[in-house]
């Protein structure tokens, strides 16, 4: 069965919603000083980000009722915004698309939204922009959302450079809390793992990889020596808003890789079963669960698991 959530979380999630619904103006009568509902202008974005839609294809993926689309739908094309011919293959369905005036009043709409969006970012400095929409990010992720179409953005990885193990040390800290409650014993931890790297790296069989988006890094993953013949997989990390691009997947198969040139026979590594994507990375990537053991951690009853790959 789902774990229930406590009340006081129920509360500062229903505080959040009533908060954007009013700084974003679901609450006026018209979106964005338009005559359109929230909804009647989902539907047209819709309808202008489609080749031509069925209303039932529409109705399925908005969630809405049949009959309340249809009435918004009977409502757009009185008013000359939407256009419905024959479908070719079912003549029971309708194809809808925009008509000019449709396209001119989702242009509107769509400029209105963009102009204020920007004019809220705006107020904020580029880091405070930044924490906002990884935020938006990884709220998106926790609670199921589809990764958007389209070509991701390009990112390389590189090796460690100085000030990096900073931001390895700091985004733990910042990113754990945020997403998991874990307390700064897991900053300190980190800490540790990463001077020990710097202190004692072996260049030919311990590597550190940085991945890095539009200039900003996103993500890390080490790889350290555990004996002559394991290697360790450590610290991987994506940035919520470069998660979905294969980015994890990509570090750890460069760990993989490395490990493999450097002659060892084993890769292992220890994750908490909380960690579900990573952990899926790392099943993806051939490794497998090999303990279990319940622990109490940064401020949490966890279960650690150890996970290994033969080379």
């Amino acid at each position: 069965m789902p774990e229930i959530a406590p009340p006081a979380r129920v509360d500062v999630m229903r505080r959040f919603n009533r908060f954007y619904t009013r700084q974003i103006g679901l609450l006026q009568e018209g979106l964005l000083r338009s005559p359109f509902s929230l909804t009647e202008a989902r539907v047209l974005y819709e309808i202008a980000h489609r080749a031509a839609p069925t209303a039932s294809t529409l109705g399925r993926e908005l969630g809405l009722d049949g009959g309340y689309l249809s009435r918004i739908l009977r409502g757009f094309r009185r008013g000359g915004l939407v256009d419905r011919r024959p479908s070719p293959d079912d003549g029971r369905q309708g194809l809808l698309s925009l008509t000019r005036r449709g396209r001119a009043a989702f242009a509107s709409l769509d400029e209105r939204s963009r102009d204020e969006v920007g004019t809220m970012l705006g107020r904020l400095p580029a880091s405070a922009q930044r924490r906002l929409i990884d935020a938006m990010g990884a709220i998106e992720e926790l609670l199921g959302a589809p990764r958007p179409a389209g070509p991701a953005s390009p990112y390389l990885l590189r090796s460690h450079q100085p000030g990096d193990m900073g931001w390895v040390v700091h985004r733990h800290g910042v990113l754990y809390a945020q997403e998991y409650g874990w307390d700064e014993r897991f900053e300190a931890l980190v800490a540790e793992i990463v001077a020990r790297f710097v202190k004692k790296l072996d260049p030919k069989r311990e590597r550190c990889w940085m991945a890095e988006m539009d200039g900003e890094v996103v993500g890390s993953v080490f790889l350290v020596k555990q004996s002559r013949t394991v290697a360790r997989l450590r610290l991987m990390l994506v940035e919520p808003r470069a998660r979905g691009m294969g980015i994890g997947t990509r570090l750890v198969g460069e760990c993989v890789r490395f490990a493999r040139q450097a002659g060892y026979g084993k890769i292992t590594l220890w994750t908490n079963s909380v960690l579900r994507a990573a952990r899926h990375i790392y099943q993806q990537a051939g490794f497998r669960l090999v303990h279990e053991e319940k622990h109490h951690s940064f401020g949490h009853d966890l279960v650690g698991e150890t996970w290994d790959l033969k080379l």
